[in-house]
């Protein structure tokens, strides 16, 4: 069995829906910041042909079924200011990751919480996942801060864990179960 499509979860700002061709304008002001791909594992983008690379890549990873690449988009001005990837996806255990990126002008108003808490109560509630995993670089601070914040628990640092832009890194694992979320609250987000 594949990962099934996520049909698009709204929150009270945020539409969470599956990515499109018409998203790369403004994914491409997003991932064309050097501090917002800082921390993630593939280059900035430079052009539209980059950001149209990059969806085949999506395209092709989900039609493995493993995974889904979802954009998040603010409701009042149908700008897409962010994304939010499902993968690894682990039918017998029930088991996902989760990675996500948010433009820099974006940052610290409460919408890769509120994208995230809405993925997550949908693959808890929805999808019958057990379990959502997420890897953080150790000095991402702010995406280590979010995830304890979303009620994920650090599991352990992975010392030497992987090799990107040249650099070898560690980063730290996180974890959330769904008897977390169904016995300590869904801490809602609206």
């Amino acid at each position: 069995m594949t990962l099934p499509p996520l049909p698009a979860v709204r929150t009270t700002r945020l539409l969470v829906r599956a990515v499109a061709e018409a998203d790369l304008a403004d994914l491409l002001e997003v991932n064309g910041d050097d501090e917002v791909t800082r921390y993630l594992p593939y280059a900035t983008w430079r052009s539209r042909e980059d950001a149209a690379a990059w969806l085949a890549r999506m395209e092709a990873l989900c039609t493995t079924g493993t995974a889904r690449q979802l954009v998040i988009e603010r409701r009042s001005d149908r700008r897409v200011i962010g994304t939010v990837l499902l993968f690894h996806f682990d039918e017998p255990s029930a088991r996902v990751e989760v990675g996500y990126v948010l433009g820099r002008s974006h940052w610290r108003h409460g919408y890769a919480r509120e994208a995230l808490q809405a993925v997550c109560r949908h693959a808890f509630e929805e999808m019958s996942i057990r379990r959502i995993e997420a890897e953080t670089r150790p000095d991402n601070v702010a995406s280590n801060e979010l995830l304890l914040a979303l009620g994920f628990t650090h599991e352990g640092r992975l010392r030497g864990r992987w090799v990107a832009k040249g650099e070898t890194y560690d980063t730290n694992i996180y974890g959330r179960l769904v008897e977390d979320w169904l016995h300590h609250g869904a801490r809602e987000v609206t």
